[in-house]
This record gives structure tokens, sequence and C-alpha cells, in this order.
């Protein structure tokens, strides 16, 4: 049980730790051109890699409608995220379609 705990705490820190450590070294730096650089591309980089996994290993690509399961929560996200600008209404709605598609069977 201590052994837990101890893996429990530590992970926490780390998270917590990763987490601020930008916050309290670059806060001095926030008009340096990589900063920015970085704040202007990253964001989209990682999405565009989340998507690439996503479609890679949760579509069912052998399917009446190859991929079809997971590229229309997929565009179904860029689509709401264009119309309303909220990343949390858009994800919501993504996550809410490939639910429902991969629990009812719909595209099976």
């Amino acid at each position: 049980m201590a052994y837990l705990l101890s893996f429990i705490a530590v992970a926490a820190l780390a998270t917590f730790a990763t987490r601020v450590i930008p916050f309290l070294f670059l806060t001095r730096h926030t008009d340096h051109p990589l900063i920015q650089h970085l704040g202007r591309y990253l964001p989209a980089a990682v999405m565009a890699l989340l998507a690439t996994v996503f479609l890679q290993r949760s579509a069912d690509w052998s399917a009446t409608v190859p991929g079809a399961d997971a590229l229309i929560p997929g565009l179904l996200v860029v689509f709401v995220h264009l119309w309303r600008h909220n990343a949390l209404l858009s994800i919501a709605a993504g996550t809410a379609a490939y639910m429902v598609i991969r629990q009812t069977g719909v595209l099976a």
C-alpha cells in the first residue's frame, strides 16, 4: 500500500511540476521569438498528431464505410469549433458522436 501511495504522490508531483515550471521560468521570456513561435504553431501541430493517431488506432478501416466511425466525429469537432470557437464544446460534441457511433454500431 505504501508503494502505491508513493507512486501516486510522485506521479502527482511530476504532473504538477510540468504544469508549473513553464510559468515560473518563462514569464520573463514571453516576448522571445521562439516562445511566440511555439505558442502560435505548437497547439495545431499537437492536434494534428493526435488526430492522426486517433484515425490510425480508433477507426474501423474494415467497415462498410472505412474509417467513417472516426472521420465523422473528427469532422464534427472541426465544424463545431469553426462555428462556435469553443474548444470544450467541440471536443464534447466529437466525443459524444464517437461514443454514439461506437456503442450503437451504426456504421459497422
